[in-house]
């Protein structure tokens, strides 16, 4: 069994300042002690290393050097996979947008969930309710009742 976290998780555990920091610290402490693969794609831990070093969004942002560090840890981790495209990528993603118009903001979630869909996870950790538009994907939100941890 595998899931998939999306960046806002990652954000919120390093966000100390956010009401969800403990929560989101839990459930990675929980998945990092587990043994089930946790994936990742390199899109999520870019956005992730995009906004936790943005001063401008970002109250109080992490230094480059302690932001690669949280994501090196996370690489570190004997359970842990980044998903890639692999060949027929692209019949995924139009199978996944086939009936959801995808623009703007939509597109990197569909680009994720098509992702997960060729390799396989079906569940994703995220607080992005967009994700529910996917029939693809189950979305849970650790923050809320459906989080299945």
């Amino acid at each position: 069994m595998s899931f998939a976290v999306d960046a806002n998780i990652l954000l919120y555990a390093s966000d100390e300042s956010s009401p969800r920091h403990a929560r989101a610290r839990e459930c990675l402490a929980q998945w990092a002690a587990g043994s089930e693969i946790i994936c990742f794609t390199w899109n999520t831990l870019f956005a992730y290393l995009r906004v936790a070093t943005h001063p401008r969004i970002f109250e109080q942002p992490l230094s480059p050097d302690t932001a690669k560090a949280n994501i090196e840890a996370l690489l570190a981790l004997p359970h842990v996979r980044v998903l890639s495209e692999d060949d027929g990528f692209w019949r995924h993603f139009t199978d996944v947008t086939r009936s959801i118009p995808v623009r703007g903001n939509l597109v990197p979630d569909a680009h994720l969930v098509a992702l997960l869909r060729q390799h396989g996870v079906r569940v994703l950790y995220t607080n992005d309710t967009d994700f529910k538009k996917f029939a693809a994907v189950e979305a849970r939100d650790p923050f809320g009742r459906d989080d299945g941890a």
